[in-house]
């Protein structure tokens, strides 16, 4: 685990550190996606600077871990609240308003693996644009069988 992830701008609640509640499916997903490069729900946009997505989960849903390796940022659509494990063992519960925004930057080789629930009462929307201009490289997305943005 690199030290870096102090400095990352994580917000909310920790609820518990060490795995603590973790299900041994949870831990299972982790190692399973830890290189998925699919960081939303949605593909809206693609070019060769940006990627655009969008996160849309109704209460009770979730979106299973993904990494982070390219600067980006996130913007809250809409009021709600998450629920986020991290890949050093930390759970945290985050309350968003809406437009709130976050940046990430990363230094060759730091990375953020992560999956976020909405344990909120209304859906839960993220704007998030991935700068592909970043200090490490995109890692693939799934094949999209010859359609556009998802």
């Amino acid at each position: 685990m690199s030290s870096f992830l102090a400095d990352l701008p994580l917000a909310g609640t920790l609820i518990a550190t060490d795995f603590e509640g973790w299900s041994d499916e949870l831990r299972a997903e982790f190692a399973e996606r830890a290189f998925d490069g699919e960081v939303g729900s949605r593909l809206l946009s693609e070019n060769d600077r940006v990627r655009v997505w969008e996160i849309r989960l109704e209460p009770g849903e979730r979106w299973h871990a993904h990494r982070h390796v390219l600067d980006y940022f996130w913007t809250a659509v809409n009021a709600g609240t998450s629920r986020q494990h991290t890949f050093d063992g930390t759970t945290r519960d985050v309350a968003y308003d809406a437009g709130e925004t976050r940046h990430f930057h990363f230094a060759e080789g730091e990375y953020l693996l992560h999956d976020i629930e909405n344990v909120g009462r209304s859906t839960l929307v993220f704007t998030t644009v991935e700068h592909l201009d970043s200090d490490n490289a995109a890692l693939p997305l799934p094949a999209r069988n010859g359609e556009g943005p998802r």
